[in-house]
């Protein structure tokens, strides 16, 4: 069994390193064959070369967006099962074996994470948690599915599910888009509490610009426009 563990980034030289070092490899290769992918978007400090002296693969994607990084590591995955983390430290990376022993376990397809029980205070500025709150809620309610955080990007899944899923937006609403066609698709899906915490680095989030492309993606997909 292989794993592979996509990391996107742009200019994190501040906390990849922390965010790769942190990853258990020496319990994870116990059972699996470990691959790790940092999908780089160009970025111009040391990002790239902190990651590859630390044994990631480093694969440059210049065209931009988040969902369109994922999609370049979703295709240039090799392991069975995949788990994803931003290169920004706000992710616990310690937690994935944790995470992949439930998606055995449980016999899942996907799992899904909710930073919002163990959340760090000063993680997430009040402005973003509104957002997210509307963001889930409209999630919920349009979709029908029984989650707690539409915006976690941190995500444990058998790579063969892909085939099944219609990913299509290349942009910050694929992180709700995974969740919503895995959990409307019959696949078994859960969702488990992690903790957040504050990044390292500059946060590339613009709240109302994102938030309102998240509301539009949410509202065309459920008209079947996207």
């Amino acid at each position: 069994m292989k794993v592979t563990i996509i990391i996107p980034t742009i200019n994190e030289e501040k906390a990849i390193g922390r965010v790769i070092s942190e990853i258990q490899l020496n319990l994870l290769k116990k059972k699996y064959d470990i691959e790790v992918l940092v999908i780089d978007g160009a970025s111009t400090d040391n990002t790239a070369k902190i990651a590859e002296d630390l044994g990631a693969k480093v694969i440059t994607e210049k065209r931009k967006g988040y969902g369109r990084a994922y999609k370049t590591g979703f295709e240039r995955a090799t392991g069975d099962i995949i788990v994803t983390a931003d290169g920004d430290y706000t992710y616990p990376m310690t937690v994935i074996p944790e995470l992949i022993e439930r998606l055995e376990k449980d016999n899942l397809d996907f799992i899904t994470t909710n930073r919002f029980k163990y959340m760090d205070k000063k993680s997430v500025r009040n402005l973003h948690k509104i957002g997210n709150a509307i963001l889930t809620s409209v999630t919920r309610i349009l979709f029908s599915i029984d989650i707690k955080d539409s915006q976690s990007g941190m995500w444990i899944f058998r790579k063969k599910i892909l085939d099944r899923l219609v990913l299509k937006s290349d942009g910050m609403p694929f992180s709700e888009e995974i969740k919503i066609e895995a959990y409307t698709k019959g696949l078994r899906c859960a969702e488990m509490p992690i903790r957040y915490r504050t990044r390292i680095g500059e946060v590339k989030l613009e709240s109302y610009k994102d938030g309102y492309k998240n509301i539009q993606y949410l509202l065309l997909k459920k008209l079947n426009r996207v």
